[in-house]
């Protein structure tokens, strides 16, 4: 139950996107210690977009 608890913590977008762009930040670190790779780019390129789609669903206002 705790898990839950977790997410009603951090359910607003605001924080939705500060997870997206620590991931982000983690997989660009990754890509730049293991080279390129073709999954950790799609990866990159998805939360690039749900950060985006995060961006227009709050009116910019992250």
């Amino acid at each position: 139950m705790a898990a839950q608890d977790e997410i009603n913590r951090t359910s607003s977008p605001a924080k939705a996107a500060e997870q997206v762009a620590g991931a982000q930040d983690l997989l660009k670190t990754l890509q730049e210690k293991l080279g390129q790779h073709p999954e950790i780019g799609q990866a990159i390129h998805k939360l690039e977009l749900a950060l985006a789609i995060l961006e227009v669903q709050t009116g910019g206002m992250l």
